[in-house]
């Protein structure tokens, strides 16, 4: 049977964001960062692969850590070479973590994994026999002569291999010059070929993308290229995606070539829907956004990352598809839940609320980017209206506060964790794109748990304002236990077609883990 396809794509418990998607020998191969539970900082935990079969998107397979930060030289491998100078103005002695990747198919059969430690200004490669299987360190990114251009900020690699040669994308923009980077150029997103080693630059670097310093009275102005470069050819076009300076958007640039320059064309997704359809209020916490396109059978999908647990260290991966217009553009796509299920999910059904694409508060103008720093640099304090997606144990005592259980059999992680939305408070609103309804289905139970007075809680069709067709009101959680899971069931009204359903809250403050219609 079929899998179904969930956003995120990956079981609940795993932040895989950063996602490069590519296919290889009939399967999906997700390559990315590896963010943990409530984090304290981006990627903190060593590359981790997943892979589903082509015709079952929605089945992914664990396929255990395939690199790990100690394996290369700057984090203290054993090296016979010589090591190229490196920033380590943000290390403190740490050992550097690994941020975004990128992986191709070399014209020798295999696999090249181009990645960056966390702003060292310098891009790694691992090479393996197998997509995700142990990849070992290969060399560092640089000339002939064992230096590296001071052109661009080395950072978020993208690869590309094909008949005339090997192409590297990389950079990082920011508005303003951190530590070490004062003196820098960095035009915008750039690009050098590599030799058929895999990692000897041959040309001079190249800028394809317009950054901050250079965007202004260019097409990439209102949208300067960031960082999170990636790289696809489909058809007779070249695609270049990346994150605007905005954060929690992805754009693209389109060219004939591989060495471009990429003409500014669009906007592909925002973790928020902003812009999509002129809105103006986002639909989820914002956060930073990374990912790149696939073609899988006959559809394209973009894939993306959200934030969870309030903050920006929590990120999973997400995918929608895009439909591509007879010029090769690509208007933007509203972000579902049912990313990868060729369709909407079927109505009749059990599902966890995690996979909600829409969470906001009463106030929509107060919805804005997740907490990614604490006041000096302290502890991240998130403001008390805000809902979002966590878990809790469903093993041990009350005085665990609701951390992750860390389990070292992958199998028994969703076994020992509850997924849920936290803390939605009246006005708040939980919504799921979409759902095939048959006209049949007649009730629906949810699972809430309350704080301390018994809330009350709306269903609606196709937007927070639509038509209710189903109420959940305080009187069925009069007898229900403060802190204490309730399934309560009420009658659905008939509906037919497909539609989005929206959870609203109308009293109190309520916890929502699940819902099941029949």
């Amino acid at each position: 049977m079929k899998h179904l396809g969930l956003n995120p794509y990956l079981p609940f418990w795993e932040t895989v964001p950063d996602g490069e998607p590519h296919v290889f020998d009939g399967r999906i191969y997700i390559f990315g960062s590896h963010d943990r539970r409530n984090g304290t900082s981006y990627c903190e935990d060593d590359y981790a692969g997943w892979s589903a079969p082509v015709e079952d998107p929605g089945n992914w397979r664990y396929e255990g850590v395939i690199y790990r930060r100690e394996q290369d030289p700057i984090n203290g491998a054993p090296y016979d070479g010589k090591l190229p100078a490196f920033d380590s103005a943000f290390s403190n002695g740490a050992m550097h973590l690994l941020y975004a990747p990128d992986v191709t198919k070399g014209s020798d059969g295999r696999y090249y994994l181009y990645y960056a430690l966390d702003f060292t200004n310098v891009i790694s490669v691992a090479v393996c026999d197998t997509p995700a299987g142990q990849y070992e360190f290969l060399d560092y990114v640089r000339k002939a002569d064992g230096t590296i251009p001071q052109i661009g900020r080395w950072f978020d690699p993208a690869i590309l291999s094909e008949e005339s040669g090997n192409y590297l994308y990389y950079g990082f923009c920011p508005p303003v010059r951190f530590p070490g980077m004062e003196q820098l150029d960095i035009p915008g997103g750039m690009m050098v070929r590599l030799a058929d080693d895999m990692h000897t630059i041959i040309s001079e670097p190249k800028c394809v993308a317009n950054g901050c310093d250079t965007a202004k009275g260019t097409c990439y102005e209102e949208h300067p290229f960031f960082e999170a470069s990636s790289i696809r050819k489909f058809g007779d076009w070249y695609y270049f995606v990346y994150s605007s300076l905005q954060g929690h958007e992805l754009c693209y640039g389109m060219a004939k070539t591989p060495e471009g320059p990429f003409e500014y064309k669009g906007v592909i997704v925002s973790n928020g829907d902003l812009g999509l359809n002129g809105n103006q209020l986002a639909v989820n916490y914002t956060g930073n956004n990374h990912g790149g396109l696939v073609q899988i059978a006959d559809k394209y999908y973009i894939f993306w990352h959200r934030q969870t647990h309030g903050i920006g260290f929590s990120r999973q991966g997400c995918a929608d598809e895009v439909q591509f217009l007879e010029d090769g553009t690509i208007p933007q796509i509203a972000i579902t839940s049912c990313g990868l299920n060729d369709g909407p999910l079927p109505a009749k059904g059990y599902y966890e609320t995690y996979i909600a694409c829409h969470l906001t508060e009463a106030d929509r103008t107060k919805v804005g980017h997740v907490i990614e720093s604490g006041p000096e640099g302290g502890e991240l304090v998130i403001p008390e209206e805000w809902p979002y997606v966590t878990e809790e144990p469903l093993c041990g005592d009350a005085e665990n506060n609701g951390d992750p259980v860390m389990v070292t059999d992958i199998s028994e992680v969703s076994k020992n964790l509850k997924p849920y939305i936290y803390n939605l408070r009246k006005g708040a609103v939980a919504g799921f794109k979409y759902f095939a309804f048959d006209g049949t289905e007649q009730e629906i139970t949810l699972e809430l748990r309350h704080s301390e007075t018994p809330g009350s809680m709306e269903v609606r069709l196709d937007a927070p304002d639509g038509p209710v067709v189903a109420h959940v009101n305080t009187d069925l959680l009069k007898d229900a236990k403060p802190g204490k899971w309730e399934k309560v069931t009420v009658p659905l009204a008939a509906t037919a077609n497909t539609h989005a359903l929206y959870f609203v809250v109308t009293e109190g403050i309520l916890d929502f883990a699940s819902f099941e219609i029949r």
